[in-house]
């Protein structure tokens, strides 16, 4: 069955950099759309990148030039390497995974499976 594991999460000072992962098994990567979601506890879900099945990565404007998206296919595992972190990346950071995105890669409702999270704290 599909599965979808985030580590790598933890407290930083602001200006720091973490690097997040996400372990997949279950399933082809390469052949689904992947990305990375936040959500802080009481607001919702926030789009921060997308890798889709053609390789193209998109970004949201909050994270773009700080935050980098990138996918071992080997192990196989996702990444988001995460650069000059401000208080306001303060959040539960998930990892999703869906066969076709299309041109929704930012909508969270078409993502089929989720991660349980890994939370990143910016002090």
């Amino acid at each position: 069955h599909v599965q979808l594991v985030e580590s790598g999460g933890g407290s930083v000072q602001a200006g720091g950099s973490l690097r997040l992962s996400c372990a997949a098994s279950g399933f082809i990567t390469t052949n689904y759309c992947m990305g990375w979601f936040r959500q802080a506890s009481g607001k919702e879900r926030e789009w921060v990148g997308s890798l889709d099945s053609d390789g193209r990565i998109n970004y949201a404007d909050s994270v773009k030039d700080r935050f980098t998206i990138s996918r071992d296919n080997d192990k196989p595992t996702l990444y988001l390497q995460m650069e000059n972190l401000k208080s306001e990346d303060s959040d539960m950071y998930y990892c999703a995974a869906t066969y076709a995105c299309g041109s929704s890669w930012s909508d969270s409702r078409v993502f089929t499976y989720w991660g349980l999270g890994t939370q990143v704290t910016v002090s």
